[in-house]
């Protein structure tokens, strides 16, 4: 017997030109542009909610916890007595999320250039926040990365950059100008993380990166996680501090403060903290190159 079978609407990611990811469309929920970007929000079948900016998908229901949880667990567990964090971009609120989780952090200020990201996200993607947003230790700025670092008075423990890749109005978050601000407003022993995109495709994002930051840091390297949606091998990001030994705490440590936190992962073990700071040769070839 013959079955008619509905064509779906299929969504293409345009981040590289020969090579990419499509996504099939159960519904799409909001599509706007607005002063920075162009958001799209879809639900698709294996990843549920899908938020794409400027044709690049940003983040998904599905597999977002595991960026989230690396782009916080570590700097913060490794640094062990983080009071202030800074949060740059993050705008959909998962970073955010993983941030309050951890009950010594006092203050927590995030900076984001589109106020329509954020609002758009407390709508349409709200298990990303999950209520975060309400936290008493919570400031939102609305403002440029870059400007926000190089003018503000704060210091603080962690930075954390959730920035998109750079291109558009992420670009800037990738400049030495950027980096130097970050340098400047960390606090003595504070450390710097960000997003550095998949290094297989994208390798002189981590090269140049690691080029700008070592003016400013003692310690520049990078650590990785598995992120299903990022595709294209494993994703990367950055990390700089003028701390030698917290990139190479020891387990015990590192257990004892992961139990004491309370927090309960999905993705973040200190056996995954420890293993993501093991750099695949290629990267580590390019790197030695760059030097």
């Amino acid at each position: 017997m013959s079955q008619k079978v509905t064509q779906k609407e299929i969504w293409h990611e345009t981040l590289h030109d020969s090579f990419g990811q499509y996504f099939t469309v159960e519904k799409e929920l909001y599509r706007d542009k607005t002063e920075h970007q162009d958001l799209v929000i879809f639900e698709n079948a294996a990843l549920g909610r899908v938020m794409a900016l400027d044709g690049v998908v940003q983040t998904t229901e599905r597999d977002e916890f595991i960026y989230h949880e690396m782009m916080t667990h570590v700097p913060l567990l490794a640094h062990g007595n983080a009071k202030k964090v800074l949060i740059i971009g993050g705008g959909d609120g998962g970073m955010l999320r993983e941030v309050c989780r951890h009950t010594q952090v006092e203050h927590i200020t995030m900076v984001e250039i589109d106020a329509g990201v954020v609002e758009f996200c407390r709508q349409y993607l709200p298990n990303h926040s999950a209520g975060s947003y309400e936290d008493a230790r919570f400031n939102l700025v609305i403002d440029d990365g870059v400007n926000f670092v190089n003018q503000t008075t704060e210091t603080y423990d962690v930075i954390i950059s959730d920035c998109t890749d750079p291109i558009g109005p992420g670009e800037s978050l990738f400049t030495s100008a950027f980096y130097e601000g970050c340098a400047r407003c960390l606090n003595p022993g504070g450390i710097f993380v960000a997003q550095n995109g998949v290094c297989f495709l994208q390798q002189d994002e981590a090269v140049n990166s690691h080029h700008k930051l070592r003016h400013y840091f003692k310690d520049v390297s990078f650590y990785q996680a598995a992120v299903p949606t990022y595709y294209g091998g494993i994703m990367t990001f950055a990390w700089a501090t003028n701390n030698l030994d917290y990139r190479h705490i020891d387990n015990a440590t590192l257990q004892a403060r992961f139990v004491a936190s309370g927090i309960t992962s999905r993705y973040y073990n200190p056996a995954v903290h420890h293993g993501s700071f093991a750099l695949p040769q290629y990267l580590l070839n390019a790197l030695s190159a760059a030097r």
